[in-house]
């Protein structure tokens, strides 16, 4: 019976789907609200750091869930998420790092599921339910 549950191909489809799903809305927020982006920007141009690279939201939020929802170089996927969500992190988040709900979950959750998750997919790969297994 439990080896019937030893599936790593399907345990990887379901980590793809599950962190790139649940990114790419995020993502495509972002890319319908043009305002948004400005917004990033100046929080880039506040840090000393070029307006211009708000535009790696898009490639982190939406191009890269893509990428591993279809399973095509997923590997890279994961990597690009990951250091999107670093940047958001220190950039946004870092006051609440150490910060927990009043329910006694981390205040960083989410950030932390997307981080987590994406850098599982960069060490674990797309598996064989993939477009282009890697």
């Amino acid at each position: 019976m439990l080896h019937a549950l030893h599936n790593d191909a399907l345990g990887k489809l379901i980590l793809r789907l599950t962190v790139a799903g649940l990114l790419l809305p995020h993502g495509l927020t972002k890319l319908l609200d043009p305002g948004s982006l400005t917004g990033i920007g100046n929080t880039l141009t506040g840090q000393g750091l070029p307006t211009v690279l708000a535009y790696g939201v898009l490639i982190g939020e939406v191009v890269a869930p893509l990428m591993a929802l279809v399973g095509w170089r997923s590997r890279v996927a994961g990597l690009l998420m990951a250091a999107n969500m670093v940047v958001a992190i220190f950039l946004v988040h870092m006051g609440e790092v150490t910060a927990f709900k009043d329910n006694g979950g981390w205040a960083l959750e989410l950030q932390g599921f997307f981080l987590f998750g994406a850098l599982a997919l960069v060490f674990l790969g797309s598996g064989r339910m993939a477009w282009r297994p890697d």
